[in-house]
């Protein structure tokens, strides 16, 4: 017996209907459950040149674990270094971080992927300037240069660190707004963060690039450990929130510094706070500077820190 045609095309119309319903709820569930926390771990190493290497680090399974190289600074390799207009040079420790010890530690450990950071504080004993010369040549220079790194290295994205300025808001965002859609459209990376601090220059120059460009940045990486050393918790909670709403939309992680020379400390209710963070679902992930440092208390932090990010939310 064969169904009449009307019935056949509402049978048909109905089950798409349920199916589109059923996709459409799927994928928001999907979404909502990312945007709501993040199991992120992520570990400056290699500036402070005293032999860490990425297999010291213990490194949790179940953790997504980003390993950030430090630093890449487009200064020349001299004695006395000078700007270079984005024609960036390695400055992290590579005889014991190289190509072939990113491939080993990435091989081993599905869950890692290394980023390389751009800038950073200082470089030769001086402070280490955003210097361009003008927009379209930093861009051009910046792209091919870092281009470069990246595949030498096998990197998966980059991080931008710039602490001191030559060069005004709107040209730092312009220049790093296009490094950024450039090195992500071409393929060459597939995740970039930012790591600001509270510092009325510093955030005038991110704040410009985060209302530019902000679409294409994943992570913040804001440096709380710059807040003055015997943060509390309740301030903690505070600063957080602030910076939050200043970098609205975006994913601002937690941090602190091994050494626990500013901020709030891991043993004076850092762990407290992400605790009160991750249940209000607005833990996006902890960094930590450095792993350098970190070598002295044998990752005693990074693992309790790992260990939070893996208990699954409720």
């Amino acid at each position: 017996m064969e169904l009449p045609t009307s019935k056949l095309w509402f049978i048909i119309f109905t089950l798409k209907y349920f199916f589109f319903i059923f996709s459409f709820l799927s994928s928001t569930h999907v979404e909502a459950t990312h945007s709501a926390g993040s199991n992120l771990f992520r570990e400056y190493i290699g500036a402070e040149f005293n032999s860490v290497k990425f297999s010291d680090v213990p490194i949790n399974p179940s953790v997504q674990f980003h390993f950030l190289l430090s630093f890449a600074i487009d200064y020349d390799t001299s004695s006395s270094p000078s700007p270079t207009n984005g024609k960036f040079n390695i400055f992290w420790d590579t005889d014991n971080l190289s190509p072939t010890q990113v491939s080993s530690i990435k091989s081993k450990n599905s869950n890692v992927k290394v980023a390389l950071s751009l800038g950073g504080d200082s470089v030769g004993g001086g402070s280490a300037y955003f210097d361009p010369s003008s927009i379209d040549s930093w861009v051009s220079n910046a792209v091919s240069s870092l281009t470069n790194i990246i595949k030498e290295y096998n990197l998966d994205g980059i991080d931008i660190d710039y602490e001191h300025f030559k060069a005004d808001p709107n040209t730092f965002a312009e220049c790093v707004g296009k490094l950024i859609q450039t090195l992500k459209t071409n393929g060459v990376i597939t995740f970039a963060s930012i790591a600001p601090f509270d510092d009325d220059q510093v955030q005038s120059h991110y704040l410009a690039l985060w209302k530019s460009y902000g679409h294409l940045i994943d992570y913040v990486n804001f440096q709380f450990y710059a807040y003055d050393k015997g943060t509390s918790v309740s301030q903690f909670i505070d600063y957080f929130n602030t910076q939050s709403s200043n970098y609205n939309g975006g994913k601002v992680l937690v941090s602190f510094i091994s050494d626990g020379s500013g901020g709030l400390a891991p043993d004076d209710g850092f762990f407290t706070a992400c605790h009160m963070l991750k249940s209000q679902q607005k833990l996006h992930g902890i960094f930590v500077w450095s792993a350098d440092d970190s070598m002295a208390n044998s990752f005693r932090y990074e693992k309790q820190s790992q260990a939070l990010l893996a208990i699954p939310r409720n």
